[in-house]
């Protein structure tokens, strides 16, 4: 088997970093926190909007209720994910991992920027789905974008990625022997 080439994985992680701090830059400047800006509201109303908030805690919000700690722990614990993720993407075997990977690095890197900096990740992408469980899905940014379509493409890599393991007797893979009988499996 060849060596797949993983520099790729490098460059989406780059686009993703780089499309995740421009738009957050443009978010923090024109944007004044905790307001909104509906997006084609003839459209949808207020359907999408940007919406300029900061999260101290992970997904949902979620976290300590010191902001100080918040800020640690999600360094620390973003630093051993991003060297598993670096881990895991040397031995991946398959090009969907290793788009995977790349989205995860660069939306774990956009997010733990703004960690470093900020004390909290900036988020904007202000979504409502009709009948959702919530009334507002919470708001998000490119980073956890990139991050969520990663963890679906792995997901599917699930299915089609088949590791080759060599038979685990002499026996022929493709053959077993019944009384002198060969049979073939189909």
């Amino acid at each position: 088997m060849t060596q797949i080439k993983k520099y790729p994985a490098l460059i989406i992680a780059a686009v993703v970093l780089i499309l995740d701090q421009l738009t957050k830059i443009l978010v923090r400047r024109l944007i004044v926190p905790y307001h909104s800006i509906p997006i084609l509201d003839n459209l949808f109303g207020e359907t999408f909007m940007f919406t300029h908030v900061t999260n101290t805690g992970a997904a949902f919000s979620i976290g300590f209720p010191n902001p100080a700690v918040n800020r640690v722990f999600f360094i620390i614990t973003t630093l051993i994910a991003l060297g598993f993720i670096i881990y895991l993407l040397m031995e991946s075997t398959h090009r969907i991992q290793i788009v995977a990977f790349g989205l995860v690095m660069g939306g774990a890197i956009g997010n733990l920027a703004d960690r470093v900096i900020f004390g909290g990740v900036t988020d904007f992408i202000d979504v409502d789905f009709p009948d959702f469980i919530m009334e507002r899905f919470p708001v998000f940014n490119i980073a956890d974008s990139a991050i969520f379509i990663s963890v679906c493409l792995l997901i599917i890599a699930m299915f089609i990625v088949k590791e080759h393991t060599p038979p685990k007797d002499e026996e022929s893979p493709t053959q077993h022997t019944d009384s002198n009988l060969h049979i073939e499996e189909i």
